[in-house]
Parts: C-alpha cells; structure tokens; sequence
C-alpha cells in the first residue's frame, strides 16, 4: 500500500518556545532523524535537537512510513481529526528495532461482522468512487457523513482529492461543494463556553485548562494557578455560562459595571465542605487488650527463652540445642510479623459526595459533566495457552462496561506472547461489548462479566423492575453462547485459515516457477508457513509455526486501537429494531480500547511482566495519558462495577495527592468450599493488610490496585520535606514533630531518590525517561490532572473545579506512530525504566519491590475493602499449582533481602513500622531451615527416647500453655477486628507450615544460588481455569502432580510417623517407662502431623487414586530411616546392623 513519510509533531515544555514555534511555517512532512549508537541501533531525535549537527556523518535517516493524512490538506480542522481518528482505529500499527512504522488498513479484524461504529473494521457504506472500495465516512453513531447535498456517497481519500486536486467539485452532481464543514453542531445553550484563548498560549497550556495572571499575587489560589473565581469576582467579568459569580438576567455581558449585575457570593462560601472518605478506628475493647496480649506474649517469650538458655537437658545437649536456635528465631520471626499489627484501620468511602463534586451542576460546571481523572486499565496476558482467551475475554467485557464515565476510562491489553488468537479474541469482546454493555447499563447488572454473570446461583431477576429484562436477558444469553463458540473456535478457525492460504502461496509460487523454467524440472517451492489475519495478510507477531521474526522472543511491536475514543458527550440508543435490544435513552458508548504487543528481540532483556507493564504505561501516556492506572491480571475482572470510583475517593480526597496507589484485597472464586490450601489466603489480605494501612499503607500485591501516574514516574510525593520530619517512627503510635510548613505544593515533580531541594531541570527528563518528547510533555499534564478539588482551604496542591471537563485529544497517526516507539525493545537503553521508574527489573516479585520504591519515596497508600468485592480472579487450588505459586513469591522475597530493596537499606522517609513489615517480607522464607528441624526435633526425640527438656517440669508447663493461650486469644481478637472466620485462620496456620517445610526451603536454596553463583530463577507462568469443565467445578484439587518440592513434607510425615511406633512400643515394653518423655514427643509430633494433614489428603487424590510414585517414595524413605536408625542405635548385644540375626 502507499505510504508517506511524516514528522510527528511534538509540544514544547516551555511556554516562551511553544509560542514562537507557533509563529513558524510548518517543517516540511519529509523526515525525522535518528542517531546511530555503537551497537548498530537507531534512537530517534527531533530535528530541533539536531539542527546545529546535521553535518554529522553519525547521524542517518529514520523514516517513519504511514498512510497520508489530512493533516496539511484545506479541510475544516475538527473534520480532519474525527475522520483521522477513525482512520487510524481501522489501521494496525507496527514496528520497532532498525525498522519502519507502519499503518496497515484493516477493512476486516475479525471473521464475523463488526457492528459498533467505534470497533475497528466496523461495517459502512463503500464509497461510490469507482474502483474505491474503502468506507464512507462516518460520525460516532456509525452514520454516513455525506459532505454533498446529492448525498453521493464518499470516502475520505477520495473526497481529500476532491477538494485539493478537482477544485471542490463533486464526483457525482459535478456541482461545487458549498460547505466543506461536514460536522456543524449546534452550541447547547447549556454547555459552557470556553475562555477566549490568550494570542500566544502554548500547547501544554491549553490541555491544563489554565491561564497565566496578569494581576497581582493576590489572585493566586492556594494551588498556585489563576484563580479565576477571584477574578470575576473583582472584575465583574463574565464570559458565558461557568462563571463562579452568576450574573443576574438581563445584564449577561452587558459590560456596565453596575454593581447589582453580580449576585451575592455568600451561599458558595457557606457551603460546608464533606471529606470522601473516613478512616473507621478499632474499637478499644478490641484493640488495646489486643496490643496488651502482644506485650504480654512477648514478654513471656523472653522470659520463656532465658529460662531454655540456663536449663539445658544434660542428657541430650544437641537436641537442647537445636531447639533453642529454632525457639529464638521462631520469637523474632513472630516479633517481626506481630508489631506491624498495631495499629489496624478500616476505612470508607461516600460515593454520594464524589458525585455531588464531580458530577453534579455547580457555578463552575453547570452542565454537570464529569469532572473525574481518567483512569487507565492494563490487562496482562503472555500465554493463550495457559491463559485461556475466554477469561481474558471476559475481563475486559468487565472493564469496558464499568460505572465510570465512558469518555474517562481507556483500557490497555497487553498481549505478551504476540498470538494472533488473543488479538481475534479482543477483537470478538469489543464486537460483544456492542451488546453486553448497553444491557449491564440498562438494566444495572452485576457483575459485569458475563460468565460469572450468567452462571451465578442465585435468583438473576430479583430487582430488576423493568419489563422487558426477562426478553433482553434472554437474547443477551444467547449472544453470549455464541461468542464462546466463535472464542473457543478461534484456534481451529486460524489454523485452517493460515493452512488454506499458504496453500494458495504454494500455487501462486509454482506458477511463477513454472512460468520462469519452461523446459526446467519444478522443484517443490519451500515457503514459511506463515499465520494469517482475517483480511488475508501475514499477522507481524507469532506465528504458529515460528518463523525469523515471527517467534515468542522475536517480533515487531503492535498497537491496535479496537475501539476508538468515544465521544465527549453521550450518546443515546434507539429503539431500532436491528439493535439485539431496545436501547433507549441507555449510552451506548464504548471506553477506548487498544491491543498492545511490545516488541521483542533476540539479545534483548525484556523482564517479563514488569517490562510489559512499563511499555504500557509509555504507550498510554501517548494515547491517553490518564493520570491514574489500574493494574489487573487477565483473571482478575470487575465485580463492584463502582470500585474505579471507590478507589477515586481516596485519590482526590484531602491529602489524597500524596497516595501512591489504593491497594484491593484480592478475592478468589471456583475455590473448593474447605479452602484446603487456603487459597483465599485472608489471614493476609484482611489481617495484615488492614493493619499496614494504619501505617503507611499497604504493600503492592501485583493486581488490583490504582496508581498515581507520576508516582511510578519516580518522583516525590508533594511537601515531602514537611512530612519528612519524625517520620521515621509510627505516626498512629507516636507523636511526630512538626515543621514550618514550605510552599512545596508547586514541586510536585520532584524526582525521587535526589536530594536536591530544587524543582526536577526538565532537560535531564531523556535520560531517565527516554526521548520521546510526547511523552516527556504528559508528565506535568498527568500530574495537575491527578490533583484533588482546591475546594477547600485545606486542599494543599490542588486543582480548579471544572479543570477537567474539556474533551480529550483525538488521535492521529502520529500519536499512535509514537506510541510504537516507546514500546520498542530498544527504547529503555540508557534510560531509568526498571531501576527507578516504573514498575522496577530484577525479582520475580516485582510488584512488593514496585510498592517499596515508592514507600521508600516517602509515598504512602491506602487499602480499600469495599462492601462489595471490587475484583475477583482464579487461584490455583492443585497443590502442585499452589506449591510452585508459593515458591515463586517465597523466591521473590529472597531476592528482595539479597538486594539494595532491603528494609534495612530503607531511607528515613519510611516509617519505623513499616520498614519492619518489609523486613519481614524478606526474611520470612528463611524461617522453613529452623521450621523442618523442629519438625523433626519430634522425631528424634521419640527414636532416642530424650526430650529437648530435662523433664516436664511445672515451670515449662506454665510457660507453654501461656504462650499457647495467649496466642490463642490474639487469634480471637484478630477475628474479631478483622472479620475473617476461625476456620480461615486456622486454614492458614497449616499452610504455612505446608509451605514452609516445601516451597519455601526451595526458594531459598534458589536464592543463595542466585546470589553466590549467579543462576537466573525461571518464572512459571500461573495457569489460569477456562472453567470448561462443567462436570467437577474442583476436578484440579484431586489432581496428583509429583514435583520435588512434595519430598520434605513426605519425609516428614514418614518420619514422625515411624517415631510414633517406636516411642510408643519402647515404652509399653521398657521396664521403666519413660512417659513424661513420650507424652512430650508424641504431643508436638500430632502438631506437626496436624499441620500437614491437607498435604496428606491432597497427596491421596479422589476416592484413593494415589500415584504408585508416592506409595515408591514413601516406602524409600521408610526403609531408609529404618536402616538408618538400626545403624545408629542397634540392638543391645550387638555391634553390628541386623543385631544377631544371621544369613542361613
């Protein structure tokens, strides 16, 4: 297809420059240049950076190849932008490392037919041109836009050449075109009207919606920006509706100056000012004898200790010995684990105030458009093998039908593995969205995912007042059962379809052979067996069959937009009878949505999922730049379809500007009703999350949580030197100094990590966050955007009200051109991507270090349990599954200690508390060493008949049953301030020995592997339920998977079982029983047995199918234990293994 080079256009950081570039003719569309580095890559530049070296034979020629754009052609401005927009959701955009940016028309994305107006490849008329056959154009409810009066129908190309090269004539009345404005709207007389825009205002200007003051210091607001309430006030200005001062009927602009033209402004002062949140405290019936049994229980384990340490067992000093090491580091493993927990919180929120501020008419917003951030949703996904497309299909359903206003939300997928099916199985949920969302908006449905939707057990039409639901349900069920078919049949519908044109290769190139060697024998012609689009062109990602630069690790990079930005205002359905239901007064708009594949390389380190993640965020700050992100796995879809706006409650709340994220509490489904393996896992989530938020906040978790943008972009939080004083103890627990508060709330976008006082120097921005100058101008723009309301005094570093209810940018060609830019495998080299900005490289645990940085920063976070579950995801409930889950986490921890994010190497910023927290986060695996020898301790105390005491003495009695009861009382109380249930915590006490005596043992042997010989860990990927199998909802929790993390565990069950016989048969026959002895040995080997009793059941599979491998090892390890112990200690009268028994 033709292309043209093109020059994207960027903004300027300084206004001075913006400005006089706006003086300047345009720079010819001809090339951008780029700098050729050492290793033979190309970086690009702007050609204003490189005008005084273009004499430099180092620099070469970096062409950039799209289709033309209407950017420089005499058509109206706004028309040009909507049907680029439209353009460019049509076209896949690829490229990356020493290649050309390409746009490839799309007129075909998926087999079926595409119905929305907004969806790539969506239906239209053809153009009448002949020998056009390209899509009329068309407005946001997929209408043909007919620029002449005899409604002859046109596509964008060919009316561009119309009016350029045909003199404005039409093809088809041959009359000339009388108005060249195809899109006139008529001004609602209840819209506000914007500011008359200064002569020379700058770019970035404009999109902050803010104006410089030429008055006196005195009409600045607390946020430091034009106080335009003030303004009006003293100047009697209006200038249309959104005044802050009304001006009373008949005199609107009349310009007189009389006194009476302005209304009193006392009611807007009076208003009472109402938080979004509260924090919710403990009761103290709870919590201090909660903190009171802590101080107890660690006083008595000091007491315990000391007593152990000057009572030795004389008889057996090694047994004594290893079980005080293990003693005192099981005390400070739980010191470490417990004095987080100090201080819990539980919070709300008041989603009524958020829409009393953001969405309701007020003086500055009088049509009540929303006023909220934007807010954009990453979806990772790298296998669509071990994450079935369905799931992932369904989670975005779940995003794109979210209660959040449509034109604010843009969800991101990113498909790490570049499969075709992914891409076609994104492009089938945005063709269904045209269905499910409209009918989740109609009839308030949730959740919003339709699998779960549809399969919930409870009654689906209690509530639900409206009478055509039953009918709409119905239909949408139906549709609904189709799309699975069409998803789950995408593997085979590929596969044929790539079979049937490579065979049509195959011929074409025999022909051609054929035709070049006419007497020649034809040889069989060998052609890459390539995977093929729906239009019938190669896919540029992977390929089935790997090909060069088609495989897993090496492919060019893909942005797909498949459902363009929607309009800004709503747009309401009809009751047409070719809609599936009546859509009547519901807004059918669909949030943007786009496909993202970074590219990949061979040499090339793309740090899995923390290297995604950061390409999405460069890509969206281009594309969208929301100033929040939300992060979800490709299982973890949207319950609470109002989390989004729970979560935003926090974020512009008082204070809410120094929130890094709000973390979610994880919730699982298709779980077994016993939780056997304590998947739900809420002794974390809903115990020491809770209580980390008393703190400084929450750790990150890796799903369910909304960012501050610019606090992955590694920059202080705001006035961080006036919180940086006494922080570094608990704030909740003591007091803290306070100091003469600095104007700091105008260096919001300090860089972390630096030292210096003074504001970031904007030039140094290429070297830490790569040079796209697109990019670098999102920076200042997403962070006045993530501002709270300056509604109120207290309000430090905020924001206008009404800031932001101007319409987003539409995008071009250039726009997405450069967002393939900075997902290319070359863009972070020489860059802080991964070391300071973003989510941060070098553990598999990438989301607690992420979380960290940004404590460490001085950030903090907020946990948000909503009544309704805001997300739930699957969980692995094999016990393979789960045991390689937790190793991963466990190894993740271990590398966390082995590296510079040790709390111990925690600024000061961090608080006393929450270093301890994240010290605990890396210490905790290396618990399983003393954990398995005190599960063997048992053990050998049985075998020799000794016990780690020299008797059971009153003494020792006393002080183990109060460390037991008062551990039993803080599980009480832990219930009772954090609503979990007895036997959740009791679910969790035995998987942590589970775990402890398997996973983690491993993940530490792995980590000191990593430190002293440098062996990289492999990361598995978790394997995500398609929930096909409607026989067994559990069918995977009887599955037997031998893995060598089960030995230990096996060994130990073997063990104390063994020891058990033999106690207690040594004792029945000795003739002086020992039983104080035994009675000890045999009480902790049925704690440890206890314990473990989920793994033994787990191992024994459904109704006994046991692998004949467990009954092999746990016979092995009998016998060896057995002979070994002969070998040890052989009977009286012998010296020699076997005692007297001889061999005929």
């Amino acid at each position: 297809m033709a292309s043209k080079s093109f020059k994207a256009s960027r903004s300027s950081l300084s206004a001075t420059s913006d400005a006089l570039e706006n003086q300047k003719p345009p720079l010819p569309p001809t090339v951008t240049f780029g700098r050729r580095t050492s290793s033979g890559r190309y970086i690009s530049y702007s050609r204003d950076d490189l005008d005084s070296e273009l004499g430099n034979n180092e620099f070469m020629n970096y062409t950039v190849h799209l289709p033309p754009t209407p950017d420089n052609q005499p058509m109206d401005p706004s028309i040009s932008q909507k049907v680029e927009e439209q353009y460019v959701s049509n076209s896949l955009f690829t490229g990356g490392f020493n290649s050309v940016t390409r746009a490839h028309l799309m007129d075909k994305v998926i087999e079926s037919e595409a119905n929305h107006p907004q969806m790539a490849g969506a239906k239209g008329s053809s153009c009448s041109i002949p020998g056009c056959d390209a899509k009329v154009m068309s407005d946001e409810r997929g209408v043909d836009i007919l620029p002449c009066e005899c409604d002859f129908k046109i596509c964008r190309d060919c009316y561009i050449d119309a009016v350029k090269t045909g003199g404005g004539i039409c093809p088809g009345c041959k009359e000339q075109y009388k108005n060249t404005e195809l899109d006139e709207l008529a001004v609602d007389n209840g819209r506000p009207l914007p500011l008359p825009p200064p002569s020379r205002v700058s770019k970035m200007e404009r999109r902050l919606s803010l104006m410089k003051s030429t008055k006196s210091a005195l009409m600045r607001s607390q946020t430091g920006d034009f106080d335009h309430n003030r303004w009006l006030f003293e100047t009697r200005g209006t200038y249309g509706y959104g005044n802050a001062i009304w001006p009373k009927e008949g005199n609107f602009g009349n310009g007189n100056g009389d006194e009476n033209s302005v209304s009193d402004p006392t009611e807007l002062m009076n208003r009472p000012w109402r938080p979004l949140t509260r924090k919710l405290k403990i009761p103290a019936a709870i919590l201090s004898p909660y903190r009171l049994i802590i101080f107890v229980r660690l006083a008595v384990l000091v007491l315990f200790l000391m007593w152990r340490v000057r009572n030795p067992n004389k008889d057996a000093i090694w047994l004594w010995g290893m079980s005080v090491v293990c003693e005192i580091w099981f005390a400070f493993s739980w010191l470490l684990d417990q004095l987080p927990k100090l201080c819990p919180v539980n919070r709300s929120t008041d989603l009524n105030v958020l829409k009393e501020k953001f969405e309701t008419p007020c003086p500055n917003n009088p049509t009540g458009k929303s006023d909220l951030p934007g807010i954009d949703i990453f979806v990772s996904t790298a296998d669509p093998e071990k994450e079935p497309p369905l799931v992932t299909a369904n989670t975005i359903l779940s995003i794109l039908a979210a209660d959040y206003p449509v034109e604010k939300l843009s969800c991101y997928v990113s498909d790490d593995g570049g499969a075709l099916l992914t891409f076609e199985a994104m492009a089938e949920a945005a063709s269904f969205a045209n269905v499910w969302v409209p009918f989740c908006r109609k009839h308030d449905i949730e959740p919003r995912n339709p699998e779960s939707y549809f399969n919930l057990k409870r009654d689906p039409y209690k509530n639900k007042v409206k009478p055509d639901f039953v009918k709409d349900r119905r239909r949408v069920k139906r549709e609904y059962d189709e799309f699975k078919v069409r998803i789950n049949g995408l593997p085979d519908s590929i596969r044929r379809r790539s079979d049937a044109f490579h065979a049509r290769e195959e011929i074409k190139a025999m022909k051609l052979q054929r035709q070049n060697r006419e007497d020649e024998p034809v040889e069989p012609v060998k052609i890459p067996k390539a995977t093929w689009m729906a239009d019938g062109t190669h896919w540029p990602g992977t390929w089935l069959n790997s090909a060069p630069e088609h495989s897993r690790g090496d492919h060019a990079g893909i942005i797909q937009v498949m459902l363009k930005p929607p309009s800004d205002e709503p747009l309401l359905g009809t009751s047409d009878d070719s809609n599936l239901i009546d859509m009547t007064d519901v807004d059918i708009r669909l949030p943007l949505l786009v496909y993202v594949s970074r590219e990949k390389r061979p040499g090339y380190d793309h740090n899995k999922k923390a290297g995604a993640m950061n390409a999405l965020v460069r890509a969206s700050a281009i594309m969208s730049n929301g100033p929040f992100i939300l992060n979800l796995d490709c299982d973890h879809y949207v319950y609470n379809s109002k989390a989004m706006r729970e979560g935003m409650c926090f974020m512009m709340d008082r204070g809410g500007d120094r929130l890094c994220y709000v973390q979610f509490p994880q919730r699982f489904e298709g779980i077994d009703p016993s939780d056997r393996y304590a998947n739900h896992n809420t002794v974390f989530f809903d115990v020491n999350m809770r209580a980390l938020d008393g703190l400084q906040g929450p750790v990150y978790v890796g799903t369910g949580c909304l960012f501050r943008r610019v606090a992955l972009y590694g920059f202080d939080p705001p006035r961080s030197k006036e919180h940086h004083s006494g922080s570094g103890c608990c704030g909740c627990c003591f007091g803290r100094r306070k100091k003469k508060s600095n104007p700091e709330e105008n260096r919001a976008l300090r860089m972390g990590d630096s030292d210096d006082d003074e504001e970031m120097n904007l030039s140094l921005f290429p070297k830490k966050f790569g040079n796209s100058t697109f990019l670098i101008d999102s920076i200042p723009v997403a962070e006045f955007q993530g501002r709270p309301l300056a509604d109120h005094p207290a309000v430090k570093n905020g924001r206008p009200p009404g800031a932001l209810t101007i319409p987003r940018e539409l995008l071009d060609a250039s726009i997405v051109a450069e967002a393939i830019s900075v997902i290319s495998c070359w863009y972070e080299d020489k860059t802080e991507w991964g070391q300071r900005v973003g989510w941060i490289y070098g553990s598999v645990t990438e989301d607690v270090v992420t979380g960290y940085r940004m404590h460490n920063r001085g950030w903090k976070s907020v946990y948000c349990v909503t009544k309704r579950d805001a997300f739930r995801g699957t969980a692995p409930i094999n016990l393979t599954d789960r045991l390689h889950q937790v190793l991963r986490w466990a190894t993740g921890s271990v590398e966390i200690f082995f590296s510079r994010n040790n709390a111990l190497l925690a600024s000061s910023r961090m608080k006393l508390l929450q270093r301890i927290a994240y010290l605990n986060v890396g210490i905790y695996p290396f618990t399983s060493i003393f954990l398995i020898v005190y599960c063997f301790l048992p053990a050998l105390s049985l075998f020799t008949g000794q016990f780690i005491v020299q008797s059971l003495s009153v003494t020792f009695l006393v002080y183990l049953l109060t460390i037991t009861v008062t551990l039993c009382m803080l599980a009480v109380l832990e219930i009772k301030w954090s609503g979990i249930e007895l036997e959740e915590w009791w679910r969790n006490e035995q998987f942590w020995l589970i775990g402890g005596t398997s996973a983690h043992l491993a993940a530490v042997l792995q980590g000191l592997l990593k430190v002293i010989a440098g062996i990289e860990i492999s990361f598995t990927l978790t394997s995500k339920s398609g929930g096909d199998d409607l026989d067994d909802e559990f069918a995977d929790l009887y599955i037997v998977k031998w893995t060598s993390l089960m030995l230990p565990p096996i060994t130990i069950m073997m063990v104390n079982l063994i020891a058990i016989a033999v106690g207690v048969s040594r004792t029945i026959y000795s003739t002086i029983p020992q039983w104080s002895r035994l009675l000890g040995g045999v009480f902790f080997s049925f704690w440890v047995l206890t314990h473990l009793y989920p793994f033994a059941k787990g191992l024994m599979g459904r109704r006994g199918r046991t692998p004949t491998i467990v009954f092999v090892w746990s016979g092995l390890i009998a016998i060896t234990i057995s002979l070994l112990w002969v070998a040890i200690n052989p009977p009286a009268g012998s010296n020699q293994i076997g005692g007297s028994f001889q061999f005929p």
